[in-house]
């Protein structure tokens, strides 16, 4: 990466990390991420689109993967712009405007995607452990409702500790570590007292993602209880393969969180390459495999998507 000048970097700039050593094969890279960045796209726009127009999925399993591939999708453009630009060569910089609103998208997302597993999770243990009253507890209202709260835990909790970020001095080299802005890089650059984010910041993570893991945790014990007491083998089976889809999403999300926070806390003797590629996986896997664990696992979109392009065919 050539890293310009101190004195040409202003104080309300930053400069991107590609992939260090790897300069010279940027246009090589930006070809597998421009196809990536089109899958996720698409995919989850597919996935949107067989939602509203089947009438068949329109029931609460549904409607909550429609709220995960929204959030799959607005994800991506949320990136696409630094990470793509730095391949490119178009721009290795970044005002500290767009740096901290892209910290408030990321983060917020990320938040958001978290909470709609967990939504996710009460679905389907609502669904295996009181099937009658399914319909009756997740109704339209009460969906709406829980997007709701989900939306505003995401976005409403993250807005102080961002806020500050525009108030910091940053006396640090202006050099972030991946392709795009995170909360904890501009703290690693700040001069000022940092203690209030650093500790909001944990205690954010301690209430969502962690609090979301251990509850959808226990959900599927709940469910794995609820199905050992059927007494059909095939009924068991096919209460859980329902839940094959949303355990897949939860490990495509979780894994890549728990791998970039080994690597930051324990990998500072790794290449720096590493730790780019552990922060783009972090971004782009889970909006870029949730398309396609729910096309293949879930037999409703499956067979509309099949009946799709047989139709076009």
């Amino acid at each position: 990466m050539s890293v310009l000048p101190d004195s040409k970097i202003s104080n309300s700039t930053f400069l991107l990390t590609g992939f260090p050593g790897l300069e010279g094969k940027y246009p090589w890279l930006s070809i597998p991420f421009s196809c990536v960045y089109a899958m996720v796209l698409s995919g989850n726009c597919l996935v949107l689109h067989v939602i509203r127009t089947e009438p068949s999925l329109h029931e609460p399993m549904f409607y909550f993967l429609a709220m995960l591939a929204l959030t799959d999708l607005c994800m991506g453009p949320s990136t696409v712009h630094t990470v793509l630009g730095v391949l490119w060569g178009l721009s290795q910089e970044i005002g500290l405007d767009a740096c901290i609103a892209q910290t408030f998208f990321v983060h917020g997302l990320s938040c958001m995607e978290s909470g709609v597993l967990l939504a996710m999770a009460f679905d389907r243990f609502t669904a295996i452990c009181n099937p009658l009253r399914y319909t009756s507890i997740l109704t339209n209202t009460r969906i709406i409702n829980i997007g709701v709260a989900i939306l505003g835990r995401s976005f409403l909790f993250i807005t102080a500790p961002i806020v500050r970020l525009k108030f910091f001095h940053y006396c640090h080299p202006h050099i972030l570590s991946h392709s795009f802005c995170l909360h904890e890089d501009l703290l690693r650059l700040s001069c000022s007292d940092i203690h209030f984010n650093s500790f909001y910041a944990l205690a954010l993570v301690i209430c969502t993602l962690l609090a979301d893991s251990v509850l959808i945790l226990i959900s599927y014990i709940l469910i794995l209880h609820s199905v050992l007491t059927i007494a059909s083998q095939e009924e068991s089976l096919k209460s859980l393969q329902t839940c094959v889809s949303h355990i897949c999403a939860v490990l495509v999300f979780y894994i890549p969180i728990i791998g970039l926070t080994m690597v930051h806390r324990f990998g500072k003797h790794l290449s720096p390459v590493v730790h780019v590629l552990m922060g783009n996986i972090y971004i782009l896997f889970p909006p870029l495999m949730n398309p396609i664990i729910y096309s293949v696992k879930t037999q409703q979109i499956r067979r509309r998507i099949q009946r799709w392009f047989t139709k076009q065919n």
